[in-house]
């Protein structure tokens, strides 16, 4: 079923499993919506539950023993407990009465969103007797995505595709002249607009950008991004929902699962990928059929992200045959493998699916553990389907840029894109309107975003609920300013210390984030390669905040820069058990300093070590974190 978002997809297979015996199964990767309509449907007094990574073990153990005990109507599945080989056998052991494939473009490689755990679902269908209700559902399926998903799911699959006309949606594009020029322009124009909305970012960095500089421009504005942890999450949805905010600036994570009728709002601030991306994503606003305003900026800079997320789809030959080596060498577990390639899981997992599909490594498993191993005598790999990928996502990409050039309705061109052939203009849009929207810079804009820059600082998220750290600060991004080209000229060039300009961002940063604290010792992280870089900024900070220095924080082996690997799990073996202390710290509060944070895994591997040594409290203050950097 491909029907616009609105239409009522998700009635549709709730009130087939209330006519059904037994449990329906729906999988889905957007945990909002489980979220939102588990407790809608629980609210109704219909049984229902979701499993997905949020749930501690405990409580997706419960939700399976009361699915097998026949408790639950309706189960919302995330397709990566598909890995999970007890949720996988529960389900079997089940024998859903339906089964839900929601988002249903995620089941192919066309998709915009493809998964590869979709394609563990089709394995679970084909298990199910012939007359058993499969239902594949989404909103956004060119006809290559529709017939992908028909070959897989099979069994005589009926297509039922609907209109993707959305008659309130008036669409227009903004020419931005610098990213500066957004700034300055968003923060007019959100102010202009109707009720509340939702503002697309392509970055976790440009969403605490933006939401810190329309608040600084007195907006009610708030960023949602997958760095946020759970309980975050669901409180800016639930604010959304209410609509406490003017605004909610996110990457994609948000939004795709929300039942929300009234956002009258969805501005991107970077061209997505594909026109599919981009209907799905504004998809979510005026769903009530009210006036509903779609605005995309674009600046050809915007480019690069999209190309590097295309370029970025597959990973490369190099590391597919990086993978059959280890495999070669011995069967591994998932951790294995990417402590073995030293990869991110993502890759490693894309990479084993695909190498699962060609016939080149197995997997089986082993108690509880999923475990792959090199077929011998298995054919060479196959990089055509990865080419031919990579030449139409580019493809896509460019119908992208046709979307943002085109003097053209541009619902219609959406539509056409979708595969319904309207010819109607939708008049409501830039276009058919006749107008052309600019966002340039002016002086007394630029003033105010530079003056802007020297108040927002990014937050060092390291805290836990068990742990001592307390969420620090830097001074900057690496690489939106010159913060970062001044730290590799000191760094790499021979440049000397650190400059003063740095240890003043440093020290206004430290003071808009502890204000008036004391720490009762400064500790620096030793270097890898820095020299007494970072030694000599901690003692400037120190004796300019008039607290104590310690050089008691030393190295028990060498390490090497983490910037070299690609994982959590590699970055946090290439420093466990890496720091002593030569100093006492019982009940003290310590401030640490170091030049860049990235992962922040060196930063709570001390902080466990002082832990363990008795401190109060850890606060770490950088001079930049990386764009990368969580």
């Amino acid at each position: 079923m491909i029907q616009k978002t609105g239409f009522g997809k998700s009635l549709v297979f709730q009130f087939t499993a209330t006519q059904l015996p037994g449990v329906s199964i729906v999988f889905s990767p957007l945990i909002a919506l489980m979220r939102d309509q588990v407790n809608k449907l629980s609210k109704l007094g219909i049984p229902a539950a979701y499993i997905n990574h949020t749930l501690t073990p405990e409580e997706k153990e419960d939700v399976l023993t009361k699915a097998q005990a026949g408790y639950y109507k309706i189960i919302y599945i995330a397709p990566e407990r598909m890995e999970d080989i007890r949720s996988m056998n529960v389900i079997q052991r089940l024998n859903p009465s339906m089964v839900v494939v929601d988002e249903a473009h995620c089941i192919s490689v066309w998709g915009h969103d493809f998964r590869p755990n979709y394609r563990r679902i089709v394995n679970l269908i084909e298990f199910l007797p012939a007359d058993r209700p499969v239902l594949a559902c989404t909103a956004t399926a060119t006809e290559q995505v529709q017939s992908d998903i028909e070959k897989q799911i099979g069994k005589g699959i009926t297509v039922q595709r609907g209109g993707l006309l959305r008659p309130n949606f008036h669409l227009n594009v903004i020419h931005a002249q610098s990213q500066e020029a957004k700034l300055i322009h968003i923060a007019g124009l959100v102010k202009k607009l109707p009720g509340s909305g939702i503002i697309y970012c392509g970055t976790k960095v440009e969403t605490e950008t933006y939401a810190n500089w329309l608040r600084y421009k007195g907006i009610d504005a708030v960023y949602y991004n997958a760095g946020l942890d759970n309980d975050s999450r669901v409180m800016i949805e639930h604010a959304l929902m209410e609509n406490k905010h003017k605004c909610i600036v996110a990457t994609n994570a948000l939004g795709m699962g929300l039942d929300k009728p009234d956002v009258r709002f969805i501005i991107h601030t970077q061209i997505p990928q594909s026109p599919l991306h981009y209907y799905q994503e504004i998809g979510r606003a005026g769903r009530d059929g009210e006036t509903t305003y779609i605005i995309l900026y674009y600046n050809p800079e915007d480019e690069e992200l999209p190309k590097a997320f295309i370029k970025g789809g597959r990973p490369s030959a190099y590391d597919y045959n990086k993978v059959i080596d280890a495999l070669k060498e011995s069967p591994l577990g998932l951790h294995g493998v990417i402590k073995a390639v030293n990869l991110k899981q993502t890759a490693v997992s894309v990479i084993l699916n695909d190498l699962i599909d060609q016939g080149i490594i197995i997997s089986y498993t082993q108690g509880r553990k999923k475990v792959y191993e090199y077929k011998y005598g298995a054919g060479e790999l196959n990089t055509e389907p990865f080419e031919q990928l990579r030449s139409i996502k580019t493809g896509e990409f460019e119908k992208m840029k046709e979307y943002v050039q085109t003097r053209k309705c541009r619902m219609n061109f959406l539509q056409n894109y979708l595969g319904d052939n309207s010819s109607e203009k939708c008049m409501k849009c830039d276009n058919d309107r006749g107008m052309k929207i600019e966002a340039r810079e002016t002086d007394s804009g630029l003033k105010e975003v530079e003056a802007f820059r020297e108040t927002f600082f990014p937050i060092l998220e390291v805290e836990t609920k068990t742990g001592i750290m307390t969420n620090g600060v830097a001074a900057s991004y690496y690489g939106v300013t010159n913060v970062g080209s001044a730290i590799h000229r000191s760094k790499y060039e021979n440049g000397g210390d650190f400059p003063d300009f740095l240890l003043r961002l440093s020290l206004k940063a430290f003071r808009k984030r502890f204000g008036n604290r004391r720490f009762d010792l400064v500790l620096f992280v030793p270097p890898t390669e820095s020299g007494d870089l970072v030694k000599n900024l901690a003692k400037k900070i120190a004796n300019t905040l008039n607290f104590k220095l310690s050089e008691g924080l030393k190295k028990t082996r060498q390490t090497q820069p983490q910037k070299i690997f690609e994982s959590a799990i590699t970055k946090k073996d290439n420093v466990k058990d890496a720091f002593y202390i030569d100093e006492n710290v019982t009940n003290k509060d310590i401030l640490i300093i170091d030049d860049i944070f990235d992962s922040g895994t060196t930063i709570k591997e001390i902080g466990r070590i002082l832990k363990a040594a008795g401190a109060n409290s850890v606060a770490p203050l950088t001079i930049a974190k990386t764009v990368g950097g969580r």
